[in-house]
């Protein structure tokens, strides 16, 4: 039986990664994280779209592990506050905020408003290790709402109410959300993809920098 190749989910965030291992669990690769390998380099996410951070992420760390790699660019983007925080979700409350602080800055800037479109925006971008791209997009549109509710989820998932539900994606359990979340679009058409690659021979292992 041919060993499986490895697909590399190239983040960080814990939350993120149980969320995309779940979702990839069918998969024909063997899925690890940065923690598997003693880590990744960080890559400075200098584009001005989703589209070209995962981009930038992704072959950089395909090309420098010499394996496949999964990675994402997401974030919240609210209509009344012309789109932001956009691709700045995660340094909106500035550099080393909590999911706190950043909601509290959301909710702070939409004192007022009555206009409470918004969507969530996933890009995937998966890269062989010679740093061939594919990118894959999902949204799931909704609301902010006025407080955080719920306990689940991570970032601004506690003000995020998705159209069609009564529950924010904080109080939705893990199951519904990564049925219908932006991430779980994205994830499964990249999955599709995924199912359809053959690999002829093997790529050289992943670096271990333990």
């Amino acid at each position: 039986m041919n060993k499986k190749q490895t697909l590399l989910i190239a983040s960080n965030n814990h939350n993120k990664i149980k969320e995309l291992k779940h979702i990839l669990k069918d998969t024909n690769f063997k899925i690890v994280a940065p923690s598997d390998i003693g880590g990744i380099e960080e890559v400075e996410e200098i584009g001005s779209t989703f589209e070209e951070n995962a981009i930038l992420k992704a072959k950089a760390i395909a090309e420098h592990n010499h394996t496949y790699v999964f990675t994402d660019d997401s974030g919240l983007e609210v209509e009344a506050i012309n789109n932001r925080p956009g691709i700045y979700s995660a340094r909106y409350a500035g550099v080393g905020a909590t999911n706190k602080q950043r909601i509290e800055k959301l909710l702070k800037e939409m004192e007022g408003v009555t206009n409470r479109k918004a969507r969530f925006v996933c890009v995937i971008a998966v890269s062989n290790p010679e740093g061939k791209v594919m990118t894959f997009r999902g949204e799931i549109y909704g609301k902010i709402i006025f407080e955080p509710r719920g306990k689940n989820g991570f970032g601004y998932d506690p003000v995020f109410q998705p159209n069609g539900y009564d529950k924010t994606f904080a109080e939705l359990d893990l199951k519904i959300k990564n049925k219908i979340s932006h991430r779980a679009i994205a994830t499964n058409k990249a999955l599709a993809a995924l199912k359809k690659i053959h690999i002829t021979s093997p790529s050289k292992a992943v670096t271990d920098k333990r």
